[in-house]
């Protein structure tokens, strides 16, 4: 489960079957993210069929947390969708609801992740045709009034040819990271990719690794990066393994 959620952030294209024709997923959903502030405890959710025939989807919810700063998915029943399944006809859309049903008092932020499949056609699948079918993995979080706004603390270790980098998130809202890059003393640079590098969630850890053969052993490190509240740009020490 780990290895997956990090694999699918905003919607994978799965390929099933294998002969000629070719059909393409056709299911869009909106917003790509839900975020829910208390006392509200609902939102919703829309599906859209831009395609010539009907479509089933599946909406499944999932409890999300950092684990030893990897990301992991939990089943959970304290966040349901409502209803969980849907049949969209042609040109058409449907709304569920995204409810917090747990009674227990709201601290901090909770995270989520709603996953939206487009299920297989089975006629088309006999007929010979490869579905290329969509998911979506929809960030969602619940959070008190009062949360504390994000505050990361970094640190840097060298392992071998290897660069493991760590953020810790002192605060109460997550903090979502992309374009992270580093760069050593005498300017080598180790880039975590231009795209998404990932959520570093409320009072949670999260973890990169990455190959770095010529990266300092010691020394200081600048990490730059983009994030949901503006322009990241830190100093570290470089720790050895």
């Amino acid at each position: 489960m780990q290895s997956f959620i990090s694999k699918v952030l905003l919607g994978t294209v799965l390929i099933l079957g294998a002969p000629a024709a070719v059909r393409a997923g056709s299911l869009q959903v909106e917003p790509v993210l839900v975020d829910v502030i208390a006392p509200g405890a609902a939102s919703t959710l829309t599906l859209r069929n831009q395609g010539p025939t009907p479509i089933d989807a599946q909406i499944r919810v999932y409890r999300w947390s950092l684990v030893n700063g990897e990301e992991k998915l939990e089943p959970t029943d304290e966040v349901v969708a409502s209803p969980p399944a849907a049949s969209i006809g042609p040109k058409a859309e449907y709304i569920t609801r995204i409810v917090r049903v747990s009674k227990r008092p709201l601290q901090g932020e909770e995270s989520y992740r709603l996953l939206v499949d487009q299920l297989p056609d089975q006629s088309q699948q006999k007929n010979g045709t490869v579905n290329l079918l969509v998911r979506y993995s929809i960030p969602v979080f619940f959070g008190a009034r009062d949360k504390k706004s994000p505050a990361l603390a970094w640190s840097l270790a060298k392992n071998g040819d290897k660069v493991v980098l760590t953020a810790h998130n002192n605060g109460d809202r997550r903090v979502r990271i992309s374009a992270l890059h580093l760069r050593d003393a005498k300017g080598k640079t180790v880039s975590f990719g231009a795209g998404l590098a990932g959520y570093a969630l409320g009072q949670s850890t999260k973890r990169w690794t990455s190959s770095a053969p010529g990266f300092a052993a010691s020394g200081p490190t600048t990490i730059s990066a983009q994030s949901d509240a503006g322009p990241i740009l830190a100093v570290t020490p470089i720790a050895a393994r």
